[in-house]
């Protein structure tokens, strides 16, 4: 998948630079950088759901995008995930693999912040997408539900074979699931590639001063 150049400025201040991309088809991009360094404007950017600089880009086919925090519908849980188009049955079988079937019944306003991602996680799951988008899907989660998140996040793209764009601030986490992974700083993409060259044998002094500082 290849994009074309993405620049966005807020307040005369060009806070995401980047010449053009290319996206593995097929392969979970793990997108890392310190906080202000662009992750979360590059997911919303490529979701459509803010605009670059230039205007909008070209359509990159379907997509499925979780944003960094996750509202949900003001319904039960189970209604929340049959506004997809699932029958009850189904959307049952995705409550339980989640954990929440215990919670279907319940008003999903009255989830924590970690069940209202896996809620919203679990809906996005219900369908196939050749795109995946997600910002911090697994932030708000504690270990378990984070571990449970990546395994059937790791499922769905082996199913589906889609591509997947991963803002993540767990650099473990990238380890875990990424084939590739992006290091952005300051707007910029410092360095791609494979994930255990960029996150055990970067290329760039930017990228192992930011892994040091994080220590891996």
């Amino acid at each position: 998948m290849k994009l074309p150049p993405i620049c966005k400025t807020y307040a005369g201040r060009k806070v995401l630079d980047l010449p053009g991309l290319e996206l593995k088809d097929g392969v979970i991009h793990a997108v890392i950088g310190a906080n202000g360094s662009g992750k979360s404007t590059l997911a919303r950017i490529l979701a459509g759901v803010l605009e670059p600089d230039g205007g909008a880009l070209p359509r990159v086919g379907p997509s499925g995008y979780m944003p960094q925090r996750s509202y949900p519908f003001r319904m039960s849980v189970l209604h929340n995930l049959q506004l997809t188009g699932a029958g009850r049955e189904q959307a049952m079988g995705q409550l339980k693999a989640f954990g929440l079937d215990g919670l279907a019944r319940q008003s999903a306003k009255g989830l924590s912040g970690g069940e209202t991602a896996r809620l919203a996680l679990a809906r996005l799951l219900l369908k196939d997408y050749p795109f995946l988008i997600l910002d911090e899907p697994t932030a708000a989660m504690d270990v378990a539900a984070t571990l449970l998140a990546e395994e059937l996040l790791l499922q769905y793209q082996a199913r589906t074979g889609c591509t997947v764009l991963l803002v993540t601030h767990s650099l473990t986490q990238a380890r875990r699931l990424a084939g590739q992974v992006l290091f952005l700083r300051e707007g910029r993409l410092v360095e791609q590639g494979e994930a255990g060259q960029v996150l055990f044998h970067p290329r760039r002094a930017e990228t192992r001063a930011f892994l040091d500082f994080y220590a891996l």
